[in-house]
């Protein structure tokens, strides 16, 4: 119940300071939305970068990867065929 009426109270007196400094809020919006651009942007290009960046080393180490796993599957399907024909051999 206190923050219910302690948040009414803050709402009323923001509408009334900003209808009273409304010029200096305005001076005040227009200084500090550049800057929240600026920075929010620069965070922005510093993150797409560093994605980027382990976007080229996950590609890199998938090429090995990928041919290792061929190998090591295209074994085992030879394996499990001999395993198949041993046990058709055997009901027949």
């Amino acid at each position: 119940m206190k923050t219910l009426i302690g948040g009414a109270i803050g709402a009323v007196l923001g509408l009334i300071g900003i209808s009273i400094w409304w010029n200096p809020f305005l001076q005040l919006l227009a200084g500090a939305i550049p800057v929240m651009l600026l920075v929010g942007g620069g965070l922005a290009l510093y993150l797409g970068f560093d994605e980027l960046k382990d976007t080229w080393k996950k590609d890199d180490t998938t090429d090995t990867t990928k041919t290792e796993d061929v190998e090591k599957y295209k074994k085992e399907i030879n394996e499990l065929k001999g395993e198949v024909e041993k046990l058709k051999a055997a009901n027949a």
